[in-house]
């Protein structure tokens, strides 16, 4: 059985439009944040989204790298296909300057069946989007290494590039997956450097992992080159039917979708602080070594009492 005192959590920021007051201001997340860090979170991530309006992830992790000084910052996930991928590469390379090397940036290729008009908007074919998404990920690396003159991929092209800073960490930050299907747990083991899904069965997530492991073993890779986590949505309440139905509105807001709709492909946890940690620990023991938590509150004041609820998952 793992040791859940060994696991790192993380908490994903509410950057949804909808989840800020209307009489504060974005400048709120910095003190969630910091607050996290306070409260012994590992680390806080933010995510990307054009169809919901949501602050910008990667302007505000540069806010929070300037507030904070332990926790790693994490993208949960970056779509690379919305944003130029030199100019990303040069915003995450100062990002990871700035903050003294504590970034992850987990990337992702879209929801499936509602990320369309998105792709649509920023002029890149849904059809290649991994393959975007891949060669993104690899010109950032030859980016961030040295100075590549040229760059060939499958759907990039680029004959000349410009040198971008170096990061501070050699050879730029880690990259995570989002992702559980087959051709992205063999992407997984094979290139990247952590595994962040949300599958609802905790056997899905441990024969996943062990996919994963697979991969990186036949590329020539170490077992634990590949950091294996998990994106879950919580809602802490001693009564579960009134959790389901705060789970509920919250899917409904973010996604326009019922809870069942989006619970067959994310997992969604509610219940007493108990149970949510067993929810929790049957993932860690299947494997999982980094838990991000997604509080499922719409209003901010719900954010704050689900925060304090959640807090002592950190250490059961």
């Amino acid at each position: 059985m793992a040791d859940m005192s060994d696991t790192r959590y993380g908490l994903l920021l509410p950057t949804a439009l909808t989840q800020l007051s209307t009489s504060g201001s974005a400048r709120d997340l910095i003190g969630i944040a910091v607050s996290a860090e306070r409260l012994g979170f590992d680390s806080v991530w933010v995510g990307d989204s054009l169809l919901r309006p949501r602050i910008e992830p990667l302007a505000l992790l540069s806010a929070l790298a300037a507030a904070t000084s332990r926790v790693t910052l994490g993208t949960a996930v970056l779509l690379p296909a919305y944003r130029h991928p030199v100019l990303a590469a040069l915003s995450i390379a100062s990002l990871d300057l700035i903050s003294a090397g504590r970034v992850v940036i987990g990337v992702g290729g879209g929801f499936p069946g509602l990320s369309g008009p998105e792709f649509d908007l920023v002029g890149v074919r849904l059809k290649t989007r991994f393959s975007h998404l891949n060669d993104a990920v690899a010109l950032w690396r030859q980016l961030w290494s040295g100075a590549p003159k040229s760059f060939h991929g499958k759907v990039l092209h680029y004959d000349w590039l410009p040198e971008v800073p170096r990061p501070h960490r050699d050879g730029g930050p880690p990259i995570w997956l989002g992702g559980a299907t087959s051709a992205a747990l063999r992407r997984t083991g094979r290139f990247y450097d952590g595994w962040l899904p949300y599958p609802p069965a905790v056997e899905d997530y441990a024969s996943g992992l062990a996919s994963v492991r697979a991969a990186a073993a036949t590329a020539g890779r170490a077992e634990e080159s590949v950091t294996p986590a998990l994106y879950a949505t919580v809602h802490v309440d001693d009564d579960v039917e009134r959790g389901r139905r705060e789970l509920d509105r919250y899917c409904r807001a973010n996604y326009r979708m019922h809870l069942d709709a989006v619970g067959a492909v994310q997992v969604m946890m509610a219940g007493s602080l108990d149970s949510v940690a067993a929810q929790l620990r049957r993932y860690t023991d299947a494997g999982a070594q980094h838990v991000l938590i997604r509080v499922a509150a719409i209003e901010p004041e719900t954010f704050t009492s689900q925060l304090s609820a959640a807090a002592p998952l950190l250490h059961m």
